[in-house]
């Protein structure tokens, strides 16, 4: 007898359509945000509501920092280590140059918060 086989429904997805779907959806999310928080500022309280915004933006903007630099630093000294003890494993070396990569570009990324933070804070006015 035959027993039945359950197949799970798998949806396959290229890298780059998910990519861009995702990047559809996060601005939508984004700019949708900026713009209901918009209207709020334009209320009787927005002199109080912006200066809020904007000491909230930099205490966030100070704890990224605050987590991200060790986070880095381990981040960085694992791939190194995986890189010098890859033993000649081409395989590990790729995920180690990876991760090196990765990690410093998301660093860069986060020590960028205060533009980012600053260009919000001018669309919000």
């Amino acid at each position: 007898m035959k027993e039945k086989e359950e197949k799970a429904f798998v949806i396959r997805i290229s890298r780059k359509e998910f990519l861009i779907k995702f990047l559809i959806v996060f601005f939508i999310i984004f700019f949708s945000f900026i713009y209901f928080v918009n209207i709020y500022a334009t209320t009787d309280k927005s002199p109080i509501l912006v200066n809020k915004f904007k000491r909230a933006f930099e205490k966030i903007q100070e704890y990224l920092i605050l987590i991200a630099t060790p986070a880095a630093g381990v981040a960085i000294c694992t791939g190194l280590l995986m890189r010098k003890f890859s033993f000649g494993d081409e395989e590990r070396v790729r995920t180690a140059k990876k991760l090196i990569r990765g990690t410093i570009i998301a660093y860069a990324l986060i020590i960028s918060t205060k533009l980012i933070l600053n260009f919000i804070l001018v669309i919000l006015k």
